[in-house]
C-alpha cells in the first residue's frame, strides 16, 4: 500500500455509480453520505443504461463542479467522474486476455478523500493550505475541495484561524524559514457510539502538524503547543462540534521534498486511530500508509475475500500493516497468514490490529520484516494463495520471475519428494533465515504438510495501470498463469487512474474459453 505525492490529481458526494462491462449499471446504493456543501451538485437519480462504451448518463450529473479545478493540480477531469477514460483502455486490454466480464465500481464521487497531505505557505495573516500548482512549488489554497471529506475542509479552516490568531509563520522554502511546513489530515469514520448511517458524516480528523524544528525542545516550540491547544479547545471532544480526533507533531528540518521527518510526538486527543474496513478494525498511525478512499478500499476488500477459499494458506507480499491478510484471517478462517513488509514502522499497526481480531480466529498469523523482492520463491512455498499489492511501479523483476517459473518449481518439488527426504536441500543462507523468522506471530504453527505446496491462485492489487499491464503480459506469457477475473475501482474520482483487482489461476486457458490465441510477450507491442 502506497502513499500518494503531495501534488495528487484528484477531486462531496451523493452519487455512487457502478459501471460494468458489457452492461453498465448506475446505482445509488451506498449508506447515506454527508450532506454536500452549498456548491456541490444536487442529488440526481441515475437510470440503468446498457452498453459500456457509451453510457447515457449526462456528463453534468457526475460533474466535479469545483471552484479550484483550473488552478489546483488535484483533478484532471471535470465531467463523467463515474467513468474515467482509462476504463475503456482496461476493457479492451482484458478482452484480449479472454476476460469479457470486467466490472468497474465508481463508489463515492465527492467527499471521498479521508486522508490528505497539504502544504502550508503564505503568511500568518493570509495562510495558504493546499496543493502545489502544476509544475511549480506555488501552493494553491483549496478551501472548498470537492474531493476532501467535508470535515477535512472544516479542520483546515480551523487551522487557518489558529495560524492567524497565534501569528504562526508558514514555511518559506526559499529561505528555509517559517514554523509550519505541512499538515496531514486523516478522518476516522469508525465511531461506534453513532448509528452506522451517521459515522461517515461525523468523521473526526487526526491532525499532524509538520513543524520546522528538530524536536519539541527547539526554540519556537511554544507556538506549536499553542496551536495544538487551539485546535483541541475549539474542535476537540469538549468543543461545540467534535471535529478533531487528535493532534500530533512531526519534526522536519530537511531541505528536500520529503514531507515527514523521523521524529513524531502525540500531543492531544486519542492516541489510537481506528478504521473499520474489510470486516475488521484497523489501527493506523500517522507515520504509516493509509488508503485515502476508505469506502472504495472496503469495497475492494469485500470483493477480494470471495476469491480466497475458506481455510486457505495465504502469503501477503508488500503487506504494509497487514490489513489484507488480517481481513482474510477473520473472514475466510485461513489456516495460515504470512504478511511480508519491508517498512518496519508498519509493525506497530499490525500488532494493534491483531489485538482486535475476533476471538474465533485461530489460524497461524505472522508478520515478517523482509523485502518481498529478495528470495521471493521462499515465500511461495506453503501457500495456496499469493496476494501482491505492490507500489505504483509494479512487481519487482525477481517476483515476476519467481511467479513465472512456479510450475517448474512444483515439478522439482514433486521429484525431490519422490526421491526421498535425503535429497532436500537445507536452507543455510542467514538473510533468508532471518526473514522467515516472524517479527510478530499469533496462533499455532501451520502443519508440516503444507510446507511443499505451491500457490494455485494469485491475487494482484494494482494502483499503477501501466506497470500492471506489463506484469500481466509477463505472467501469462509462459502459460503458468491465466487471467481469471478482473475488477476495477475508482479510488480517485477526477483523475484518469484505476485500481485493479486481478485474479490469476494456475494453468493455461483453453482456446474454447478465449475464442482465440492467448497473447504473449512477443506480441505485447500489438496488445491493446
Amino acid at each position: 500500500m502506497h502513499p500518494c505525492s503531495l501534488s495528487y490529481r484528484v477531486p462531496h458526494a451523493l452519487i455512487s455509480c457502478h459501471v460494468s462491462s458489457p452492461h453498465v449499471a448506475l446505482r445509488t446504493t451506498l449508506p447515506p453520505p454527508p450532506p454536500p456543501p452549498s456548491s456541490a451538485p444536487p442529488p440526481v437519480s441515475i437510470a440503468p443504461t446498457v452498453g459500456s462504451s457509451s453510457p447515457s448518463t449526462p456528463s453534468l450529473s457526475c460533474a466535479l463542479d469545483c471552484p479550484h479545478f483550473h488552478s489546483c493540480s488535484g483533478c484532471v477531469h471535470e465531467f463523467d467522474l463515474h467513468r474515467p477514460p482509462v476504463v475503456r483502455d482496461a476493457e479492451e486490454f482484458f478482452r484480449g486476455f479472454g476476460v469479457s466480464d470486467f466490472t468497474f465500481d465508481s463508489c463515492r464521487l465527492w467527499g471521498w478523500r479521508c486522508r490528505a497531505k497539504l502544504a502550508v505557505r503564505g503568511t500568518s495573516g493570509n495562510p495558504l493550505v493546499g496543493l502545489y500548482e502544476e509544475g511549480t512549488h506555488n501552493v494553491v489554497d483549496i478551501p472548498e475541495c470537492k474531493a476532501h471529506h467535508p470535515n477535512i475542509n472544516a479542520a483546515v479552516e480551523l487551522l487557518k484561524k489558529g495560524i492567524r490568531q497565534l501569528d504562526i509563520e508558514p514555511h518559506d522554502e526559499d529561505q528555509g524559514t517559517g514554523e509550519l511546513r505541512y499538515v496531514q489530515m486523516a478522518v476516522t469514520t469508525h465511531n461506534t457510539s453513532l448509528p452506522l448511517s451517521e459515522r461517515y458524516q461525523h468523521g473526526r480528523v487526526q491532525v499532524a502538524l509538520v513543524w520546522n524544528s528538530r524536536n519539541e525542545s527547539s526554540p519556537g516550540s511554544e507556538k506549536l503547543f499553542a496551536l495544538a491547544h487551539f485546535l483541541w479547545r475549539n474542535g476537540g471532544s469538549k468543543g461545540n462540534v467534535p471535529l478533531i480526533h487528535s493532534v500530533w507533531a512531526n519534526f522536519q528540518t530537511s531541505t528536500n521534498n520529503i514531507i515527514f521527518g523521523h521524529r513524531w510526538r502525540h500531543l492531544l486527543g486519542e492516541r489510537d486511530f481506528w478504521e473499520h474496513v474489510g470486516g475488521i478494525d484497523v489501527s493506523l498511525v500517522p507515520s504509516g500508509f493509509g488508503q485515502a478512499n476508505t469506502r472504495a478500499f472496503d469495497t475492494l476488500l469485500r470483493k477480494l475475500q470471495k476469491y480466497v477459499p475458506h481455510g486457505a494458506s495465504v502469503t501477503d507480499l508488500y503487506a504494509g500493516a497487514g490489513v489484507i491478510g488480517l481481513s482474510l484471517a477473520a473472514t475466510r478462517k485461513c489456516r495460515s497468514i504470512r504478511c511480508v513488509e519491508i517498512n518496519m514502522e508498519s509493525k506497530f499497526s499490525f500488532e494493534k490490529t491483531l489485538e482486535r481480531l475476533p476471538k474465533s480466529v485461530d489460524g497461524s498469523i505472522s508478520w515478517h520484516h523482509a523485502d518481498a523482492t529478495t528470495e521471493p520463491s521462499s515465500w511461495m512455498v506453503g501457500s495456496d494463495v499469493i496476494v501482491v499489492d505492490p507500489p505504483r511501479k509494479g512487481l519487482g523483476a525477481s517476483v515476476v520471475t519467481a511467479l513465472e517459473s512456479i510450475s517448474s518449481k512444483e515439478k522439482h518439488a514433486r521429484s525431490s519428494h519422490a526421491s526421498g527426504p535425503s535429497n532436500a536441500k537445507e536452507e543455510r543462507r542467514p538473510w533468508v533465515l532471518r526473514a522467515r523468522e516472524p517479527a510478530v506471530h499469533f496462533g499455532s504453527n501451520p502443519s508440516q504438510e503444507d510446507n511443499q505446496s505451491l500457490p494455485q491462485t494469485l491475487i494482484y492489487i494494482s494502483c499503477g495501470w501501466e506497470s500492471f499491464k506489463e506484469d500481466c503480459k509477463s505472467l501469462v506469457a509462459r502459460s503458468d498463469w491465466r487471467l481469471h477475473k478482473v475488477h476495477g475501482f475508482n479510488f480517485f474520482p477526477g483523475t484518469d487512474s484505476i485500481e485493479v483487482l486481478a485474479v490469476f489461476k494456475r494453468g493455461r486457458q483453453s482456446s474454447s474459453q478465449t475464442g482465440k490465441k492467448k497473447p504473449g510477450k512477443k506480441k505485447s507491442k500489438k496488445q491493446p
